[in-house]
This record gives structure tokens, sequence and C-alpha cells, in this order.
């Protein structure tokens, strides 16, 4: 079995990642900060162990989950007609991740910064790739806007996902304001993806009526 070369930079990252902790570990306090709310400010800690080692872990459980994805859909077909686009999608989830661990990292050596402003322009990369990788996506049972009337459909599937796929590139245009405007960095950041999922949620529900119709 050959392993891809995104396969490999994942890998390269995962095992930094846990290497940097290991190295990190005794200069690391015992509490280390792990969650901010919308004004910037530490509100969660959890152990130094798991501070530093639970990013890494969930990374290398979610590459082991993409990697078994191709090989178990029942459309497993399809999926390698948008391979590429996938595969580009697993390498820059397992980035952001490893951005946000460096961002923790840094924060608990003592860096001070405004987190939500960092992760803006993070978040708005990763919404507008993933407006490409839904433009591109073919029916299958894991990837893409999953709902009964796109999956029953396959008419029903592209105009959703190319609809679909605009929105999440103009989502993740609008994402970026929250560099801005600070303030209002979460609700740059949550609003358009919400409003994206409900929006095509009801759209596939039309367009499959629309199909039921033109069929009859």
């Amino acid at each position: 079995m050959s392993i891809r070369k995104n396969e490999i930079i994942i890998l390269g990252i995962i095992l930094f990642s846990f290497l940097f902790g290991i190295y990190l570990y005794p200069q690391m306090p015992e509490k280390i900060a792990s969650h901010w709310n919308v004004q910037g400010q530490v509100d969660g800690y959890m152990s130094k162990f798991w501070g530093l080692f639970l990013i890494p872990l969930i990374s290398a459980g979610l590459f082991l989950l993409f990697i078994a994805i191709p090989k178990i859909d029942p459309l497993k077909t399809n999926i390698e007609k948008f391979r590429k686009y996938y595969d580009g999608f697993i390498t820059l989830i397992i980035i952001f991740l490893f951005y946000l661990y460096l961002l923790t990292i840094f924060w608990n050596m003592g860096i001070r910064f405004d987190i939500i402003q960092l992760l803006a322009p993070a978040f708005g990369i990763l919404f507008y790739y993933c407006g490409i990788l839904t433009e591109n996506a073919k029916r299958n049972w894991f990837i893409g806007i999953r709902t009964p009337w796109t999956l029953s459909n396959d008419a029903v599937w592209d105009k959703t996902h190319k609809i679909g796929g605009k929105l999440f590139k103009i989502s993740g245009i609008v994402v970026l304001f929250g560099i801005f405007f600070r303030n209002y960095a979460l609700f740059f950041i949550l609003v358009p993806v919400i409003l994206v999922a409900i929006y095509t949620i009801i759209y596939s529900y039309v367009e499959y009526q629309k199909e039921l119709t033109k069929n009859s």
C-alpha cells in the first residue's frame, strides 16, 4: 500500500507535535490554559499532560478516521473523483489544529496576544477551502452537505453543493472581518457558517421536491 504525499506531511506534523510536547513538558506549568472566552480571557485549564498532548492525540485520531473514510464508504469510487480536494482538506485540518496547538503553547509560555483575532484568519482559510471541497464533492456518505435529499439524488447533491460551496467561500471572507472588528470576531466566525448550514438544508429539500415534480 503506497503512502500519499499529504499523509507524509501530516505524519510529520503529528510526530513533531508529540516531540515538541515531550521536550516542553518539564518547563510547562502544572495547569495549562486551554480555553478562552469571547473577550480573549482564559476561563478554562487542564492538566499539563492533556494540555500538551490532547491536540496531537485528536490530530492522530482524525487522521486515522480520514484515512479510513475512502476505504469504508459504500460510494468510495465517488470519493476518488475529488480525492485531491479531500486530501487537501485533511492536510488543512491538521495544520489548523497544529496552529491552535502552537497558540496554546506560546500563551502558556508567557507570550500574550489576542487569541480570537489570531484564530479569525485561520478559520477564514479553513471555511474558504471547505467551499472548494464542497463545490467538487461527489455524492458519498461522509463528506459534504449530507441531507436525506442530497443523498437520495445526484442532481440535488450537485445543485446543493454548487451553491453551498460558493456560500462557504463567502463565509471564509466574512470571517476575516473578525480581525478588524475584535468585539464581533466570534460573530463573524459562527453566524455565517450557521446560516449556510440552515440555508443549504432548506435548499436541498426544495430542490428535491422540484425533482419529484419534474419526474412525476
